[in-house]
């Protein structure tokens, strides 16, 4: 499913951002943060027609965006690819810091088994992200491993971030050092015995 894109739901998200931690992913928090930055509370019907689960999905696509355009501008592309998937993540994370509690409401959300098909996409559409921003062009099966791999990799380390007190993510990023060497470990060929 192709998510829709607008300035006016970019701006509206993130009108909303400061809201979520009292009010969650409601249209409660939409109307405060339209009313806060004089947009039309009333907006909230039809900006986000799927309701929280719709905005989680906005929001996620909004900080891929804005991953990728800060990544270009890191310049990146001179690092090994894993170094760039390490970079992605831990951007991604840096970005998010200061929206801890909306990601983790978020994580919460999506997490009922009903937003599972919205994870999924979510999650997919992230990992795909950090491919792309990372210079991946596979075409062939190597396509979908990789976004698979990542997306357990980055599930895993978003939930150590999201119980991690620290705001330098210094845990974080070990953990997610140790995930990404294990997956290079079991991609290493293996000597015959």
């Amino acid at each position: 499913m192709s998510l829709e894109r607008s300035a006016e739901r970019d701006e509206a998200l993130r009108a909303m951002l400061p809201h979520v931690p009292r009010l969650g992913w409601s249209r409660a928090a939409l109307r405060a943060g339209l009313a806060a930055t004089g947009g039309n509370p009333d907006a909230a019907a039809w900006l986000f027609p799927r309701g929280p689960v719709g905005m989680v999905e906005a929001w996620a696509d909004l900080a891929d965006r804005g991953m990728a355009e800060e990544a270009a501008t890191r310049g990146i592309e001179s690092l090994r690819v894993s170094q760039r998937i390490r970079a992605l993540v831990a951007l991604r994370l840096e970005r998010q810091a200061p929206h801890k509690e909306a990601v983790r409401r978020a994580v919460a959300l999506l997490a009922l088994p009903w937003n599972a098909p919205a994870a999924a996409r979510a999650t997919a559409r992230t990992v795909d992200a950090m491919w792309l921003a990372a210079g991946d062009a596979s075409a062939d099966i190597s396509f979908y491993t990789r976004r698979a791999t990542l997306a357990g990799v980055y599930a895993a380390t978003l939930a150590y971030w999201l119980q991690d007190p620290d705001p330098e993510r210094q845990a974080t990023l070990a953990f997610l050092d140790r995930r990404l060497a294990e997956v290079a470990r079991l991609n290493r060929p293996r000597r015959a015995a």
